[in-house]
Protein backbone atom coordinates (compact mmCIF):
# COMPACT_ATOMS: atom_id res chain seq x y z
CA UNK A 1 0.00 0.00 0.00
CA UNK A 2 1.21 3.18 -1.37
CA UNK A 3 1.37 5.89 1.82
CA UNK A 4 4.22 8.08 0.68
CA UNK A 5 2.21 10.78 -1.36
CA UNK A 6 3.02 13.84 0.60
CA UNK A 7 -0.87 14.41 1.39
CA UNK A 8 -0.94 11.29 2.69
CA UNK A 9 1.77 11.30 4.76
CA UNK A 10 0.81 14.85 6.37
CA UNK A 11 -2.46 13.79 7.20
CA UNK A 12 -1.02 10.83 9.15
CA UNK A 13 1.23 12.17 11.40
CA UNK A 14 -1.84 13.68 12.86
CA UNK A 15 -3.22 10.66 13.88
CA UNK A 16 -3.16 9.58 17.34
CA UNK A 17 -1.60 6.18 16.80
CA UNK A 18 0.43 6.28 13.81
CA UNK A 19 2.48 3.03 13.89
CA UNK A 20 -0.35 1.37 14.51
CA UNK A 21 -2.35 2.59 11.95
CA UNK A 22 0.02 2.17 9.06
CA UNK A 23 0.60 -1.36 10.02
CA UNK A 24 -3.21 -1.94 10.00
CA UNK A 25 -3.12 -0.42 6.71
CA UNK A 26 -0.17 -2.88 5.44
CA UNK A 27 -2.44 -5.93 7.10
CA UNK A 28 -5.50 -4.72 4.50
CA UNK A 29 -3.22 -4.04 1.86
CA UNK A 30 -1.63 -7.49 2.05
CA UNK A 31 -5.55 -9.31 1.58
CA UNK A 32 -6.91 -6.39 -0.36
CA UNK A 33 -5.01 -4.75 -2.33
CA UNK A 34 -7.96 -3.25 -4.42
CA UNK A 35 -8.76 -1.37 -1.19
CA UNK A 36 -6.77 2.23 -1.94
CA UNK A 37 -5.79 5.27 0.57
CA UNK A 38 -7.09 8.42 -0.63
CA UNK A 39 -6.72 12.32 1.68
CA UNK A 40 -10.08 13.24 2.37
CA UNK A 41 -11.77 15.88 3.81
CA UNK A 42 -14.58 14.84 6.54
CA UNK A 43 -17.41 17.18 7.31
CA UNK A 44 -18.82 16.68 10.69
CA UNK A 45 -22.51 17.45 10.79
CA UNK A 46 -21.90 21.01 12.67
CA UNK A 47 -20.39 21.93 9.57
CA UNK A 48 -16.72 21.69 11.15
CA UNK A 49 -14.11 19.94 8.60
CA UNK A 50 -11.15 17.59 9.43
CA UNK A 51 -8.60 16.12 7.11
CA UNK A 52 -8.57 12.16 7.44
CA UNK A 53 -7.64 9.23 5.37
CA UNK A 54 -10.50 7.17 3.40
CA UNK A 55 -10.25 3.71 1.82
CA UNK A 56 -11.73 3.12 -1.46
CA UNK A 57 -11.96 0.22 -3.82
CA UNK A 58 -14.36 -2.49 -4.86
CA UNK A 59 -14.92 -6.16 -2.64
CA UNK A 60 -15.92 -9.15 -4.44
CA UNK A 61 -19.06 -10.54 -3.60
CA UNK A 62 -20.43 -13.86 -5.24
CA UNK A 63 -24.64 -14.47 -5.83
CA UNK A 64 -25.90 -17.14 -7.31
CA UNK A 65 -23.12 -17.95 -9.01
CA UNK A 66 -21.84 -15.08 -10.68
CA UNK A 67 -19.29 -12.10 -9.24
CA UNK A 68 -19.31 -8.94 -8.40
CA UNK A 69 -17.21 -5.97 -7.25
CA UNK A 70 -18.77 -3.84 -4.23
CA UNK A 71 -17.43 -0.39 -4.79
CA UNK A 72 -17.30 0.53 -1.06
CA UNK A 73 -15.27 3.70 0.95
CA UNK A 74 -14.25 3.67 4.62
CA UNK A 75 -13.39 7.31 6.77
CA UNK A 76 -10.66 6.61 8.75
CA UNK A 77 -11.11 8.71 11.86
CA UNK A 78 -7.74 10.11 13.83
CA UNK A 79 -8.36 7.57 16.42
CA UNK A 80 -8.34 4.54 14.37
CA UNK A 81 -7.82 1.28 14.44
CA UNK A 82 -9.00 1.80 17.89
CA UNK A 83 -12.13 3.13 16.53
CA UNK A 84 -14.58 1.57 13.88
CA UNK A 85 -14.02 3.00 10.36
CA UNK A 86 -17.26 4.55 9.09
CA UNK A 87 -18.02 2.55 5.81
CA UNK A 88 -20.27 3.36 3.14
CA UNK A 89 -21.45 2.14 -0.25
CA UNK A 90 -20.60 4.03 -3.34
CA UNK A 91 -23.52 3.33 -6.11
CA UNK A 92 -22.33 3.88 -9.40
CA UNK A 93 -25.66 5.52 -11.55
CA UNK A 94 -27.16 2.32 -12.77
CA UNK A 95 -27.23 1.26 -9.06
CA UNK A 96 -29.75 0.93 -6.16
CA UNK A 97 -29.59 0.66 -2.96
CA UNK A 98 -31.35 -2.29 -1.52
CA UNK A 99 -32.03 -1.15 2.22
CA UNK A 100 -32.12 -4.30 4.42
CA UNK A 101 -30.36 -5.23 7.74
CA UNK A 102 -26.84 -4.58 7.15
CA UNK A 103 -27.49 -1.15 4.57
CA UNK A 104 -29.49 1.69 5.28
CA UNK A 105 -31.60 3.70 2.75
CA UNK A 106 -28.60 6.43 1.94
CA UNK A 107 -25.67 3.79 1.80
CA UNK A 108 -24.39 3.78 5.58
CA UNK A 109 -23.23 -0.09 6.47
CA UNK A 110 -24.46 -1.08 9.63
CA UNK A 111 -22.34 -4.63 10.85
CA UNK A 112 -22.20 -6.13 14.27
CA UNK A 113 -18.37 -5.80 14.24
CA UNK A 114 -19.03 -1.93 14.22
CA UNK A 115 -20.91 -1.97 16.28
CA UNK A 116 -19.19 -4.67 19.13
CA UNK A 117 -15.43 -2.91 18.02
CA UNK A 118 -12.37 -3.62 19.91
CA UNK A 119 -8.67 -2.88 18.62
CA UNK A 120 -6.72 -5.45 18.31
CA UNK A 121 -9.70 -8.31 17.96
CA UNK A 122 -11.48 -6.30 15.86
CA UNK A 123 -9.48 -5.12 12.47
CA UNK A 124 -10.18 -4.00 8.70
CA UNK A 125 -9.64 -7.25 7.80
CA UNK A 126 -12.13 -8.85 9.69
CA UNK A 127 -14.56 -6.59 9.30
CA UNK A 128 -14.11 -6.71 5.18
CA UNK A 129 -14.57 -10.53 5.56
CA UNK A 130 -17.63 -9.90 7.64
CA UNK A 131 -18.76 -7.77 4.97
CA UNK A 132 -18.36 -9.85 2.12
CA UNK A 133 -20.53 -12.48 3.89
CA UNK A 134 -23.16 -11.07 4.67
CA UNK A 135 -23.39 -8.95 1.25
CA UNK A 136 -23.33 -12.58 -0.37
CA UNK A 137 -26.64 -13.44 1.41
CA UNK A 138 -27.95 -10.06 1.11
CA UNK A 139 -26.65 -8.10 -1.92
CA UNK A 140 -26.76 -4.55 -0.74
CA UNK A 141 -26.78 -3.09 -4.35
CA UNK A 142 -28.79 -3.73 -7.60
CA UNK A 143 -28.41 -2.99 -10.76
CA UNK A 144 -31.25 -0.08 -11.98
CA UNK A 145 -33.81 -1.55 -14.22
CA UNK A 146 -34.51 0.19 -17.06
CA UNK A 147 -37.93 -1.06 -17.91
CA UNK A 148 -39.66 0.32 -14.75
CA UNK A 149 -41.83 3.40 -14.56
CA UNK A 150 -39.34 5.80 -12.40
CA UNK A 151 -37.18 8.41 -13.92
CA UNK A 152 -33.71 6.94 -15.07
CA UNK A 153 -31.81 10.34 -13.68
CA UNK A 154 -33.74 9.37 -10.21
CA UNK A 155 -30.84 7.96 -9.17
CA UNK A 156 -28.08 10.13 -10.42
CA UNK A 157 -30.21 13.17 -8.75
CA UNK A 158 -30.26 10.58 -5.31
CA UNK A 159 -26.62 10.09 -5.55
CA UNK A 160 -25.25 13.81 -6.41
CA UNK A 161 -27.18 15.27 -3.37
CA UNK A 162 -25.57 13.41 -1.19
CA UNK A 163 -23.01 14.35 1.66
CA UNK A 164 -20.65 12.90 3.78
CA UNK A 165 -20.81 13.69 7.65
CA UNK A 166 -20.31 11.97 10.91
CA UNK A 167 -23.99 9.93 10.69
CA UNK A 168 -22.98 8.66 7.63
CA UNK A 169 -24.48 10.29 4.45
CA UNK A 170 -27.54 12.63 4.33
CA UNK A 171 -29.07 14.67 1.48
CA UNK A 172 -28.56 18.26 1.86
CA UNK A 173 -32.53 18.90 2.67
CA UNK A 174 -32.83 19.69 6.47
CA UNK A 175 -34.46 16.94 7.86
CA UNK A 176 -36.98 17.48 10.44
CA UNK A 177 -36.10 16.02 14.01
CA UNK A 178 -39.43 13.86 14.57
CA UNK A 179 -39.75 11.91 17.81
CA UNK A 180 -42.32 9.17 18.73
CA UNK A 181 -43.43 8.12 21.84
CA UNK A 182 -45.29 5.40 21.91
CA UNK A 183 -47.13 4.22 25.53
CA UNK A 184 -49.89 6.90 27.33
CA UNK A 185 -48.66 6.47 31.32
CA UNK A 186 -46.42 8.64 33.75
CA UNK A 187 -43.51 7.69 31.77
CA UNK A 188 -45.17 8.47 28.35
CA UNK A 189 -46.27 11.61 29.61
CA UNK A 190 -42.89 12.50 31.67
CA UNK A 191 -40.92 11.44 28.28
CA UNK A 192 -42.58 13.52 25.83
CA UNK A 193 -42.31 16.78 28.34
CA UNK A 194 -38.81 16.28 28.85
CA UNK A 195 -38.00 15.63 25.42
CA UNK A 196 -39.96 19.44 24.66
CA UNK A 197 -38.41 20.97 27.43
CA UNK A 198 -35.06 20.25 25.20
CA UNK A 199 -35.87 21.93 22.45
CA UNK A 200 -34.70 20.22 19.57
CA UNK A 201 -37.29 18.30 18.29
CA UNK A 202 -39.38 19.47 15.78
CA UNK A 203 -42.33 17.84 16.17
CA UNK A 204 -43.31 14.97 18.66
CA UNK A 205 -45.83 12.21 17.52
CA UNK A 206 -47.50 10.68 20.73
CA UNK A 207 -49.17 7.37 20.74
CA UNK A 208 -51.23 5.38 23.28
CA UNK A 209 -51.35 1.90 22.40
CA UNK A 210 -54.40 0.30 23.58
CA UNK A 211 -52.86 -2.95 25.09
CA UNK A 212 -50.93 -0.84 27.40
CA UNK A 213 -51.57 -0.99 30.68
CA UNK A 214 -49.99 2.83 30.93
CA UNK A 215 -52.95 4.42 28.54
CA UNK A 216 -55.03 7.32 29.75
CA UNK A 217 -52.10 10.01 29.19
CA UNK A 218 -53.37 11.55 25.86
CA UNK A 219 -56.44 13.46 26.56
CA UNK A 220 -54.98 16.19 28.43
CA UNK A 221 -52.60 16.49 25.95
CA UNK A 222 -55.05 16.89 23.40
CA UNK A 223 -57.13 19.60 25.72
CA UNK A 224 -53.88 21.54 26.14
CA UNK A 225 -52.91 21.11 22.63
CA UNK A 226 -48.72 21.54 23.23
CA UNK A 227 -47.14 23.08 20.15
CA UNK A 228 -45.29 20.55 18.10
CA UNK A 229 -46.86 17.58 19.81
CA UNK A 230 -49.70 15.34 17.87
CA UNK A 231 -51.47 13.11 19.72
CA UNK A 232 -51.95 10.42 17.11
CA UNK A 233 -55.30 8.21 15.81
CA UNK A 234 -53.29 6.08 13.76
CA UNK A 235 -53.07 3.34 16.89
CA UNK A 236 -54.56 0.68 15.05
CA UNK A 237 -53.43 1.19 11.32
CA UNK A 238 -49.77 1.16 13.01
CA UNK A 239 -50.79 -2.21 14.23
CA UNK A 240 -52.19 -3.32 10.46
CA UNK A 241 -48.23 -2.39 9.21
CA UNK A 242 -50.76 0.43 6.99
CA UNK A 243 -48.48 3.39 6.11
CA UNK A 244 -51.14 6.03 5.01
CA UNK A 245 -54.03 6.92 7.01
CA UNK A 246 -56.81 8.94 4.13
CA UNK A 247 -54.04 9.19 1.85
CA UNK A 248 -51.75 10.97 4.18
CA UNK A 249 -48.45 9.41 5.87
CA UNK A 250 -49.10 7.63 9.27
CA UNK A 251 -48.04 10.32 11.98
CA UNK A 252 -45.15 8.42 12.82
CA UNK A 253 -43.67 7.84 10.00
CA UNK A 254 -40.21 8.95 9.24
CA UNK A 255 -39.23 9.35 13.08
CA UNK A 256 -35.58 10.07 13.85
CA UNK A 257 -36.00 8.21 17.01
CA UNK A 258 -39.52 6.47 18.32
CA UNK A 259 -39.69 6.34 22.51
CA UNK A 260 -41.07 3.02 23.32
CA UNK A 261 -42.41 3.07 27.14
CA UNK A 262 -45.48 0.85 26.78
CA UNK A 263 -45.93 -2.21 29.39
CA UNK A 264 -48.70 -4.68 28.91
CA UNK A 265 -51.16 -5.46 31.15
CA UNK A 266 -51.31 -8.79 32.26
CA UNK A 267 -52.81 -10.35 35.95
CA UNK A 268 -50.36 -13.90 35.44
CA UNK A 269 -49.11 -14.64 38.34
CA UNK A 270 -45.69 -15.81 37.03
CA UNK A 271 -42.82 -12.96 36.09
CA UNK A 272 -42.05 -15.06 32.70
CA UNK A 273 -45.79 -14.86 31.95
CA UNK A 274 -46.02 -10.97 32.57
CA UNK A 275 -43.08 -10.86 30.91
CA UNK A 276 -44.29 -12.28 27.85
CA UNK A 277 -47.47 -10.44 27.81
CA UNK A 278 -45.19 -7.51 26.76
CA UNK A 279 -42.89 -9.33 24.00
CA UNK A 280 -46.26 -10.17 22.46
CA UNK A 281 -47.15 -6.15 22.45
CA UNK A 282 -44.05 -5.69 20.94
CA UNK A 283 -44.65 -8.02 18.42
CA UNK A 284 -47.82 -6.27 17.37
CA UNK A 285 -46.28 -2.35 17.68
CA UNK A 286 -42.15 -3.06 16.54
CA UNK A 287 -42.49 -4.10 13.20
CA UNK A 288 -45.05 -1.58 12.31
CA UNK A 289 -43.02 1.34 13.82
CA UNK A 290 -39.98 0.01 11.80
CA UNK A 291 -41.49 -0.04 8.41
CA UNK A 292 -42.79 3.45 9.19
CA UNK A 293 -39.12 4.88 10.31
CA UNK A 294 -36.74 2.33 8.98
CA UNK A 295 -33.90 5.04 10.00
CA UNK A 296 -34.83 5.25 13.50
CA UNK A 297 -33.13 4.46 16.23
CA UNK A 298 -35.50 2.59 18.60
CA UNK A 299 -35.23 3.90 22.43
CA UNK A 300 -36.76 1.27 24.82
CA UNK A 301 -37.48 1.66 28.26
CA UNK A 302 -40.79 -1.16 28.83
CA UNK A 303 -39.40 -3.28 31.56
CA UNK A 304 -37.70 -5.26 31.67
CA UNK A 305 -35.74 -2.87 29.95
CA UNK A 306 -32.36 -5.23 29.09
CA UNK A 307 -35.07 -7.84 27.79
CA UNK A 308 -37.30 -5.84 26.23
CA UNK A 309 -34.97 -4.26 24.49
CA UNK A 310 -32.86 -7.08 23.10
CA UNK A 311 -36.93 -8.24 22.10
CA UNK A 312 -37.14 -5.37 20.09
CA UNK A 313 -33.63 -5.78 18.06
CA UNK A 314 -35.10 -9.08 17.40
CA UNK A 315 -38.18 -7.84 15.97
CA UNK A 316 -37.37 -5.32 14.05
CA UNK A 317 -34.13 -6.53 12.21
CA UNK A 318 -32.30 -3.43 13.01
CA UNK A 319 -28.61 -3.74 13.42
CA UNK A 320 -27.73 -3.41 16.99
CA UNK A 321 -26.21 0.17 17.06
CA UNK A 322 -29.66 1.60 16.14
CA UNK A 323 -31.53 -0.18 19.11
CA UNK A 324 -30.92 0.50 22.56
CA UNK A 325 -32.94 0.61 26.28
CA UNK A 326 -32.61 3.57 28.45
CA UNK A 327 -30.78 1.04 30.62
CA UNK A 328 -28.09 2.55 33.29
CA UNK A 329 -28.27 6.14 32.13
CA UNK A 330 -29.97 7.78 34.61
CA UNK A 331 -27.97 5.82 37.65
CA UNK A 332 -24.83 6.81 35.40
CA UNK A 333 -25.85 10.86 35.28
CA UNK A 334 -26.46 10.63 39.30
CA UNK A 335 -23.28 8.77 39.99
CA UNK A 336 -21.26 11.28 37.73
CA UNK A 337 -22.85 14.25 39.69
CA UNK A 338 -22.12 12.65 43.26
CA UNK A 339 -18.59 12.48 41.89
CA UNK A 340 -18.03 15.97 40.87
CA UNK A 341 -20.68 17.85 43.32
CA UNK A 342 -20.14 15.72 46.45
CA UNK A 343 -16.56 14.10 46.62
CA UNK A 344 -15.07 17.04 43.87
CA UNK A 345 -13.36 13.98 41.84
CA UNK A 346 -14.20 15.73 37.82
CA UNK A 347 -14.51 12.36 36.10
CA UNK A 348 -17.10 10.85 33.90
CA UNK A 349 -18.09 7.59 35.09
CA UNK A 350 -20.99 5.31 34.39
CA UNK A 351 -23.11 2.49 35.73
CA UNK A 352 -22.81 -0.51 33.63
CA UNK A 353 -24.41 -4.14 33.87
CA UNK A 354 -28.53 -5.41 34.27
CA UNK A 355 -30.88 -3.07 35.62
CA UNK A 356 -30.77 -4.17 39.26
CA UNK A 357 -28.97 -5.34 42.07
CA UNK A 358 -26.06 -6.32 40.21
CA UNK A 359 -24.97 -3.53 38.06
CA UNK A 360 -21.54 -1.94 38.83
CA UNK A 361 -19.90 1.37 38.38
CA UNK A 362 -16.63 1.78 36.12
CA UNK A 363 -14.37 5.60 35.86
CA UNK A 364 -13.53 6.95 32.88
CA UNK A 365 -10.26 7.91 31.78
CA UNK A 366 -11.26 11.54 30.99
CA UNK A 367 -12.43 14.47 32.71
CA UNK A 368 -16.17 15.48 32.67
CA UNK A 369 -16.71 18.09 29.73
CA UNK A 370 -13.31 17.53 28.08
CA UNK A 371 -13.65 17.74 24.62
CA UNK A 372 -12.07 14.16 23.84
CA UNK A 373 -14.49 12.44 20.84
CA UNK A 374 -13.41 9.11 22.32
CA UNK A 375 -13.17 8.21 25.93
CA UNK A 376 -12.38 5.24 27.33
CA UNK A 377 -13.09 2.96 30.71
CA UNK A 378 -9.91 3.67 33.21
CA UNK A 379 -8.41 0.66 34.08
CA UNK A 380 -9.32 -0.39 37.67
CA UNK A 381 -6.83 0.66 40.31
CA UNK A 382 -6.53 0.59 44.18
CA UNK A 383 -8.09 3.87 44.23
CA UNK A 384 -11.06 3.39 41.93
CA UNK A 385 -13.08 1.08 44.01
CA UNK A 386 -13.35 2.42 47.26
CA UNK A 387 -14.22 5.93 45.19
CA UNK A 388 -16.62 4.47 43.17
CA UNK A 389 -18.14 2.52 46.28
CA UNK A 390 -18.83 5.11 48.40
CA UNK A 391 -20.63 7.32 45.56
CA UNK A 392 -22.64 4.41 44.97
CA UNK A 393 -23.66 4.27 48.38
CA UNK A 394 -24.58 7.95 48.51
CA UNK A 395 -27.18 7.03 46.04
CA UNK A 396 -28.64 4.48 47.63
CA UNK A 397 -32.38 5.54 48.60
CA UNK A 398 -32.87 7.86 45.46
CA UNK A 399 -35.62 6.39 43.70
CA UNK A 400 -36.51 6.33 39.94
CA UNK A 401 -39.65 7.69 39.94
CA UNK A 402 -41.09 8.58 36.07
CA UNK A 403 -40.53 12.13 35.51
CA UNK A 404 -36.64 11.06 36.33
CA UNK A 405 -36.87 8.54 34.10
CA UNK A 406 -38.08 10.76 31.52
CA UNK A 407 -35.59 13.77 32.24
CA UNK A 408 -32.92 10.68 31.58
CA UNK A 409 -34.65 9.67 27.86
CA UNK A 410 -34.92 12.91 26.62
CA UNK A 411 -30.99 12.91 27.32
CA UNK A 412 -30.50 10.13 25.65
CA UNK A 413 -32.71 11.56 22.89
CA UNK A 414 -31.26 14.53 22.75
CA UNK A 415 -27.63 13.20 21.96
CA UNK A 416 -29.24 11.30 19.04
CA UNK A 417 -30.92 14.08 17.51
CA UNK A 418 -28.31 16.65 17.28
CA UNK A 419 -25.57 14.11 16.25
CA UNK A 420 -23.77 14.69 20.23
CA UNK A 421 -21.37 12.54 20.26
CA UNK A 422 -21.84 11.88 23.91
CA UNK A 423 -21.39 8.88 25.69
CA UNK A 424 -23.91 6.82 27.53
CA UNK A 425 -24.70 3.73 29.64
CA UNK A 426 -27.54 2.54 27.65
CA UNK A 427 -28.87 -1.26 27.24
CA UNK A 428 -27.31 -2.80 24.48
CA UNK A 429 -25.72 -6.01 22.30
CA UNK A 430 -23.41 -6.53 25.37
CA UNK A 431 -22.11 -10.07 23.23
CA UNK A 432 -18.00 -9.89 22.55
CA UNK A 433 -17.58 -7.00 25.12
CA UNK A 434 -15.13 -7.74 28.19
CA UNK A 435 -15.34 -11.52 26.97
CA UNK A 436 -19.09 -11.98 27.23
CA UNK A 437 -20.19 -14.84 24.93
CA UNK A 438 -23.78 -14.81 25.29
CA UNK A 439 -26.48 -12.93 22.99
CA UNK A 440 -27.50 -10.41 25.55
CA UNK A 441 -28.41 -6.71 26.26
CA UNK A 442 -26.54 -5.06 29.16
CA UNK A 443 -26.20 -1.05 29.92
CA UNK A 444 -22.64 -0.24 28.63
CA UNK A 445 -20.91 3.04 27.73
CA UNK A 446 -21.97 3.93 24.19
CA UNK A 447 -21.25 7.07 22.27
CA UNK A 448 -24.63 8.15 20.75
CA UNK A 449 -25.56 10.00 17.02
CA UNK A 450 -27.47 10.34 14.61
CA UNK A 451 -26.82 6.84 13.44
CA UNK A 452 -27.15 5.09 16.67
CA UNK A 453 -24.80 3.46 19.32
CA UNK A 454 -20.90 2.42 19.29
CA UNK A 455 -19.49 0.93 22.51
CA UNK A 456 -16.41 1.66 23.71
CA UNK A 457 -14.05 -0.74 23.93
CA UNK A 458 -14.47 -3.41 26.84
CA UNK A 459 -11.87 -4.02 29.92
CA UNK A 460 -10.59 -6.27 32.49
CA UNK A 461 -13.09 -5.50 36.18
CA UNK A 462 -12.04 -6.42 39.12
CA UNK A 463 -13.35 -9.97 40.40
CA UNK A 464 -16.53 -8.73 42.48
CA UNK A 465 -17.81 -6.69 39.86
CA UNK A 466 -16.98 -9.42 36.70
CA UNK A 467 -19.24 -11.50 39.27
CA UNK A 468 -21.73 -9.49 39.11
CA UNK A 469 -22.06 -9.04 35.23
CA UNK A 470 -21.77 -12.78 34.78
CA UNK A 471 -24.92 -13.47 36.96
CA UNK A 472 -26.57 -11.41 35.17
CA UNK A 473 -25.85 -12.88 31.53
CA UNK A 474 -26.83 -16.36 33.22
CA UNK A 475 -30.44 -14.77 34.40
CA UNK A 476 -31.13 -12.59 31.45
CA UNK A 477 -30.00 -15.89 28.92
CA UNK A 478 -32.86 -18.16 31.87
CA UNK A 479 -35.41 -15.67 31.21
CA UNK A 480 -34.86 -15.19 27.21
CA UNK A 481 -34.91 -18.91 27.25
CA UNK A 482 -38.35 -19.26 28.51
CA UNK A 483 -39.88 -16.29 26.24
CA UNK A 484 -41.74 -16.90 22.88
CA UNK A 485 -39.85 -13.85 21.04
Amino acid sequence: MDLSPEAIQKILSRYKFRDVAIEELQKVHQIHPAMKPVAGTYTFSDGTQKDLLKLIGNIPVKYEGRSYNLPILLWLMDSFPFTPPICLLRPTTNMVIREGKHVDARGRIYLPSLHNWDHPKSSVVGLLAEMISQFEEEPPLGTKSTGDNRDPNELLAFVSNLKINEGGVQHHDHLINKVTVIGGGDLGMASVMSILAKGKVDRLVFIDVAESSTKGGSMDLEIFNLPKVEVSKDTSLLLKNRLFSNDRPVASADSSVIVVTANAWSNEQSYVSVVQTNVDMYRGIIPGLVRLSPNAVLLIASQPVDIMTHVAWRQSGLPPSRVIGAGCNLDSERLCHVLDISLNTHKQAWVIGELSDNKVPVLSNILMGASYQHPEIAPRSKATKPLLDRAFEMLKGRGQRSWSVGLSIADISHSILVDQRKTHSVSTLAQGWGGIGAEVFLSLPCVLGVSGSTRLAGVSLGQEEDARLRESVTSLCALLSQLRI
